[in-house]
Order: C-alpha cells, then sequence, then structure tokens
C-alpha cells in the first residue's frame, strides 16, 4: 500500500473521479426524466432541474452501494493510484463514446469494467474478486433489466385497464401530474444508487494512497463533493440519451410514462437495499420498453432496442480494455509522469468527443423532436383502422379532444 507521498497524484484521482461522477449525472439524466420530457409532463429544463436536486438529496440516503465498489469488485491489496485512475478513465471513455452516439448504456458496468481492466492489467486475474463481481455486478446486470421489463408491463396493462374509459386528454392531464412525482422517486433512487459508485472509487484512492485505514468508512467531504458533481452533470442533461430513451424506443403517453417510472423506482431502490451495484440505465431502458408492451396498440422499437442490448453485452470488457491500455500506458512511461500522461490523455479524449458532438447538437430544443421517419416501428396489436395509434402522445390528445 502507498502513503500519502504523493498528494499531487491523489488530487488527480480525487478529480477524476469526480468527473466520471460528473458524466455518470449526465449520461443518466433520461433514466428519471427522459419519459416525462417526452409526453411533456415537465419542460426539459424544469426536468433536468428537478432531476439534480433530487440526485443531490438521493446521495445522502445510502452507502451500501460504495462499499460494494470499495470492496467487492477488486482486491484492495493490489489497488494503487495508477489502477484506479486508469480505471476511472476507462469508465469515462465508454461513457463518452455511447453518450456520442445517444446509447443509454451502463454508466456503473462502464466504471466497473474499467476497473476490472486496470486491476488484471497490474495483477493479472488474482487482482479481480470474481464472485463479487458476477454476484453484485454481473447476474443483476441480467436480472434487473427482465424484472423491470416485467412490472413495467403488468403495471402499465393494470393502468391502462383501469383508465380505458377515460377520456385521452383527462388521462394526459391527471397523469402528467402523476408523471412528475413518479419521475422525482426515479431521481432520488438514482442518488441512493449511482452517486456511490464514485464514492467508493474515491475511498480506494484514499486507501491506496495511506490517508484511511483500509477499514474506513466514505468521508463526509467525499459524499457532500460527489453529491454535487453528481447533480452538476444532470442539470447540464445528456440530451443525446433523453432523446434515445424519451422518443426512439416507445412512442409514449403519459399513462406509460408513469407506469414506467414508477417500475424504475421500485427496483432501484430495492437493489440499493441490498447493495447491489445496479446499472439504473438497464432498470429505466426495461421499464420503458415494459410500457410499450403493456400498453395495447403501443409501437415500439426493437432494432433500436436491439443496438442497446448489444452495446450492454459489450460495455464491462470494453471499458475493461480501454482501462488496461491506460495502466498500460502508465506502465510504459513510468513514474508519475506515467499518470500525468494518462490523465492529459483522457481530457483530450473527452475534447475530441465534444468536438464530434457539436457536429449534430442535441438540446433542450431539439430533444422532443419526433424521431426520424427511416426508423423501423414494430407495432404490437395495433389496430389498422386507427391511425392516431401511431402518432405521439401529444398528437392523440389533440385527436381525441
Amino acid at each position: 500500500m502507498e502513503h500519502v507521498n504523493e498528494p499531487a497524484l491523489l488530487a488527480i484521482v480525487v478529480a477524476t473521479a469526480l468527473a466520471f461522477d460528473f458524466t455518470n449525472g449526465f449520461h443518466d439524466t433520461g433514466n428519471a426524466m427522459a419519459t416525462s420530457i417526452a409526453t411533456r409532463a415537465l419542460k426539459p429544463r424544469q426536468a433536468v432541474l428537478l432531476s439534480a436536486s433530487l440526485n443531490m438529496v438521493g446521495a445522502f440516503l445510502s452507502l451500501t452501494v460504495a462499499a460494494t465498489i470499495a470492496t467487492g469488485i477488486v482486491d484492495s491489496g493490489i489497488v494503487t493510484l495508477e489502477v484506479v485512475l486508469a480505471g476511472l478513465a476507462g469508465g469515462i471513455v465508454w461513457n463518452l463514446a455511447t453518450w456520442l452516439f445517444g446509447i443509454p448504456s451502463s454508466s456503473s458496468h462502464a466504471l466497473v469494467g474499467g476497473v476490472v481492466g486496470a486491476a488484471l492489467a497490474a495483477a493479472g486475474t488474482e487482482g479481480v474478486l470474481w464472485t463479487g463481481l458476477i454476484s453484485k455486478v454481473l447476474l443483476p446486470a441480467l436480472i434487473a433489466p427482465m424484472v423491470a421489463i416485467l412490472v413495467a408491463t403488468v403495471a402499465t396493462a393494470v393502468v391502462a385497464r383501469l383508465t380505458r374509459d377515460v377520456p385521452q386528454d383527462t388521462n394526459d392531464r391527471v397523469f402528467r401530474w402523476g408523471q412528475i412525482g413518479s419521475a422525482s422517486l426515479v431521481s432520488l433512487a438514482h442518488g441512493t444508487n449511482d452517486a456511490q459508485k464514485s464514492m467508493g472509487i474515491i475511498l480506494l484512492a484514499l486507501i491506496a494512497a495511506g490517508a484511511v485505514d483500509p477499514d474506513a468508512s466514505v468521508p463526509f467531504w467525499v459524499i457532500v463533493s460527489c453529491a454535487l458533481a453528481m447533480a452538476l452533470g444532470t442539470y447540464t442533461g445528456g440530451w443525446r440519451v433523453i432523446r434515445t430513451l424519451g422518443k426512439g424506443l416507445v412512442e409514449l403517453e403519459s399513462r406509460q410514462g408513469m407506469a414506467a417510472e414508477t417500475s424504475s423506482a421500485a427496483v432501484i431502490l430495492l437493489s440499493s437495499h441490498f447493495g447491489y451495484s445496479l446499472s439504473t440505465t438497464h432498470v429505466a431502458t426495461g421499464s420503458i420498453l415494459g410500457s410499450g408492451v403493456g400498453m395495447k396498440g403501443a409501437s415500439v422499437r426493437w432494432n433500436v432496442a436491439g443496438r442497446m442490448f448489444s452495446a450492454w453485452l459489450i460495455t464491462v470488457p470494453a471499458a475493461a480494455a480501454v482501462g488496461a491500455a491506460f495502466y498500460g500506458i502508465d506502465k510504459l512511461v513510468g513514474g508519475d509522469a506515467g499518470s500525468y500522461v494518462v490523465f492529459l490523455l483522457l481530457v483530450a479524449a473527452a475534447f475530441v468527443f465534444w468536438a464530434l458532438s457539436r457536429r449534430e447538437p442535441v438540446d433542450h430544443r431539439n430533444v422532443n423532436h419526433d424521431w426520424e421517419s427511416g426508423e423501423e416501428i414494430v407495432a404490437e396489436s395495433v389496430e389498422a383502422h386507427d391511425p392516431t395509434l401511431l402518432a405521439p402522445a401529444g398528437d392523440r390528445a389533440e385527436a381525441g379532444r
């Protein structure tokens, strides 16, 4: 274990962890707010401000997931500041790459993948706690979206049946108010789960630097810093991902949106209680898909979902490869200079991704534009004589008036 004789390097690692928390915030804003924005229950700027505030509150409510990340994935005995920095770099690069293409992939799995890759490069297979990785990360990754799809399908079907004789404009008006509450609950739940991951990584760094004891809990200043970084990232709005979740998967109406958000919150809060490093993205996406399956006449773009599932499968190994590569660069350069080179390369990569995103910008002004007409729509149980069933929710409300 290292001692605190490299304060500059420790500061860089902590700053990089907070940068990851920031990318986690804007990458995952859509998990809570995409459906509310798509159904116009909330204006885009209002949505991200509300989500940011509740993410910050949620970060103070639980530390169970932070303990999982800090002690349950890699052997703390082989963790150095270089390993932590390379792992964070792997997670950030994957977050930025998927954000650029509007793919709602898991920030959680990107972080875990990056750290695992760096640990493998540093110590081989003995550096990874495979039981913890499988039970706390990989199995929940498989189970959570399936559970979310099932819960949201049932919830949507029940809501649709109970409100089938209510006029569409009345449903939209009532359920849009309900969506504000359910979206708020998802944001709070997101804070209890995702903000903890950067806390766990910073705790790993502090242990590796000898700044705290191996059995220490997360310092209060770490909790505050991560909560603020997550909230700031959320407020910037990951508009590209919000657009995919809100407009690309299912043409939503307010009843579906509320059912999806409530289902997401229930699954996320339950996982946080048991300390599972769950992907809120997987849960939110599963819930949105379930809201399409459970609503008679809803349209689901399964080709878009297929691309997302493919990205999910490669998130951990891809981020691990990047993390291992950054660790290799660090060792190739050698000494403290290696870590500084890794940090500068990460900054350069972030600038490149940002510059590429400016070619076709997505922001609060165009996030709700209709999905490209070229996208294939697979409609389940659509009655051909009623074309309004394939229209966006707002158009259906107008048609019902």
